[in-house]
């Protein structure tokens, strides 16, 4: 293991100890494998506190021969996809205690779309910020890392949607906000979000709005460590989080003293790919042969996300305005 991979995994094992509050007391399958029968039946509701839901909801899955075909003939014979992992906090993606397995809906969607078509996937971890650059470069196939899709990322990615999320605030409970509807009602206050997403570049783009309405700018404050932002939260050196729906409310139900504030912005969220992929069809189609069998409902259920479910797949469809 190269020393860069073992301390983003220290940094995303620190992060989640530190949002559970008792990471080494977690209920999980010991061995790491979340399809084994004693994880199944050992597995945590999700959102109780300090545990990691293992329950196996992909095994089951079939081929599906019509979503297959439409894969590439190389992609067929070859029979294997390197995808790229954010790992973060759950729901999206994070480690077991073990350090080495990686899971989360992210995670549980990914390898059922692989089962349907027939592959295997190469699973690399890589940090949010590079994934999509180096999928134009060809290093991975897919991303993964609860992308949002937006009409700015459309024009160099492709997307194939599998669920709705998008952008919220979080804040220590006894701050004075109550709902943030408009940016410039944090005028003047410390804003932590993570680097090289859509809260960033959302807060950056609306920054003006501030002197515009004759008050103090607010402060972007911008971590790669999921651990560092929720620290900087809980110390008082920001104010309020910018991250994601489900992000939020699966932390805030693990810290004590924080609290959801509300959603500002829904986001359809995909598969990411280099643009003019050929695999979009075919991960649209498998996406939709999970919501047919009930895959897509039970990973779902397992990460607590049932209010972020979509209709269908959809291949990099326009932002939600």
């Amino acid at each position: 293991m190269s020393r860069s991979r073992s301390l983003s995994r220290s940094r995303s094992l620190a992060a989640f100890a530190l949002i559970t509050a008792a990471a080494l007391g977690l209920t999980a399958c010991g061995s790491g494998d979340p399809g084994g029968t004693e994880a199944a039946n050992a597995a945590p509701a999700a959102g109780q506190k300090g545990t990691i839901p293992t329950t196996d909801v992909v095994s089951a899955v079939r081929k599906d021969e019509a979503a297959a075909a439409l894969l590439p003939a190389d992609v067929r014979a070859s029979g294997t996809l390197t995808i790229a992992t954010s790992v973060g906090t759950p729901p999206g993606a994070t480690y077991l205690p073990d350090g080495k397995t990686v899971v989360g809906q992210d995670v549980d969607f990914a390898d059922a779309v692989a089962k349907v078509l027939g592959l295997k996937l190469k699973r690399e971890v890589a940090a949010f910020e590079v994934i999509l650059p180096a999928l134009d470069s060809g290093k991975y196939d897919l991303g993964t890392g609860n992308f949002g899709v937006t009409d700015a990322r459309r024009k160099t990615i492709d997307f194939v949607t599998y669920i709705n999320d998008g952008q919220g605030f979080a804040v220590r409970k006894d701050s004075r906000l109550t709902s943030v509807t408009d940016l410039t009602q944090l005028c003047g206050l410390n804003v932590a979000s993570a680097a090289g997403t859509t809260f960033e570049a959302t807060l950056e783009q609306n920054k003006a709005k501030c002197k515009e309405a004759g008050k103090k700018p607010y402060a972007v404050q911008s971590y790669s460590d999921t651990g560092a932002l929720w620290i900087s939260l809980q110390q008082g050196r920001s104010d309020v989080v910018m991250s994601t729906i489900n992000g939020l409310r699966y932390a805030v139900g693990q810290q004590e003293g924080l609290r959801f504030l509300n959603e500002y912005h829904r986001l359809d969220v995909g598969f990411a790919f280099k643009k003019g992929t050929p695999l979009a069809p075919a991960f649209q189609a498998a996406v939709n042969r999970l919501k047919k069998d009930g895959t897509y409902d039970r990973i779902l259920t397992k990460w607590g996300t049932t209010g972020s479910g979509i209709e269908q797949s959809q291949i990099s469809p326009p932002e939600h305005k």
